[in-house]
């Protein structure tokens, strides 16, 4: 009996201790690409779009979609955050700066950019392990394909779809998720 109950308070210890070294998604702090903090508190109950970003990439004009998406539907509680990167053969080489102009200048970005960040490897950043690993999550695993994957979050802070780097961000799917 008393191997049982040491047994069983072992599983609940760590069991709490697996529970306590997972984040939750309003639990993160980053820096901005403006080098402000940015605390992902401020986005209780609001959907989220996090996409992963280059400026010279094929794929570079989903700014402009993007762009467009979060003027529509930043009034009904959406937001798109932008994370560049540049693990995909160099399509974001530029420092904050020169990224932070490109997007004003060629796009009219006003949606949240982050400081340049990794997001595949040993230097993944500590958002997108979450956004990736089940174990963090909660709820499935995924791999970063290449630059524009969608990672759709809802009010409550849970991961709900991840969406191809080619999902165009008009694509019916999101829309009907910012919508529903």
């Amino acid at each position: 009996m008393k191997k049982i109950i040491v047994l069983s308070l072992v599983l609940v210890a760590v069991s709490f201790m697996s529970m306590q070294a997972q984040s939750g998604f309003y639990d993160f702090k980053t820096v901005d690409i403006e080098g402000e903090p940015f605390d992902f508190s401020v986005l209780k109950g609001k959907k989220v779009l996090i996409v992963n970003t280059a400026s010279k990439c094929s794929t570079t004009k989903q700014y402009e979609m993007l762009q467009v998406l979060y003027e529509k539907y930043s009034e009904k509680e959406f937001v798109v955050i932008g994370f560049p990167a540049n693990n995909f053969r160099n399509t974001e080489p530029d420092t904050n700066a020169d990224i932070r102009k490109f997007c004003k200048l060629n796009y009219h970005i006003n949606f949240p950019l982050m400081g340049k960040a990794s997001v595949k490897g040993g230097d993944m950043s500590d958002v997108y392990k979450w956004l990736t690993q089940k174990s963090e999550n909660g709820v499935m695993d995924s791999e970063v394909e290449w630059n524009f994957q969608k990672y759709l979050v809802n009010e409550n802070g849970v991961l709900e779809k991840v969406l191809p780097p080619g999902t165009k961000p008009y694509d019916k799917e999101i829309i009907s998720w910012i919508e529903g």
